[in-house]
């Protein structure tokens, strides 16, 4: 007997891909986007099968997607965000609870939500990770067309 592989790709074909994206350090998070956004339609996302919604801060992101996943029908959703850590545990609570926020509603919607929220120790960290080297917006898009895909193959 052969071990099955189920894969994805990022091709899942026609889809509706949702946006949430913070406006707090927009310096980072519109160039995690502006990724998002290339990579989405780079693998054949049209742009009105896209919807952005940008929220206030990382903190808000769980309950916009919420909003999101019952307003609108998506297939997935990236959540794009950041947090720098300060000089105070408020760093620590709103990371805990974007993740913790992130993960129920994975579980309650049966949708992918990829994990494009930076948490960093300083602004340059972020810079690097929102362009100079690499666009974690964009991985975070390629991340949910390939959580769709393998859905697509896991349950066809």
């Amino acid at each position: 007997m052969a071990i099955e592989l189920i894969e994805g790709d990022t091709n899942p074909g026609k889809v509706k891909i949702g946006i949430v994206a913070s406006r707090w350090n927009s310096m980072i998070t519109d160039k995690m986007l502006e990724g998002a956004l290339n990579a989405l339609k780079g693998n054949g996302i049209a742009e009105n099968d896209i919807t952005v919604v940008r929220c206030p801060g990382s903190y808000e992101i769980p309950l916009t997607v919420q909003k999101l996943l019952e307003h609108r029908e998506v297939s997935g959703v990236v959540a794009l965000g950041v947090v720098i850590r300060g000089g105070t545990p408020h760093f620590e609570y709103v990371c805990d609870a974007v993740n913790r926020g992130i993960t129920d509603l994975i579980l309650k919607h049966n949708k992918p939500i990829s994990f494009g929220v930076l948490t960093t120790d300083d602004v340059k960290q972020a810079l690097e990770r929102a362009g100079d080297k690499g666009n974690k917006g964009g991985e975070a898009a390629l991340a949910l067309l390939e959580m769709i895909s393998m859905e697509q193959n896991l349950i066809s």
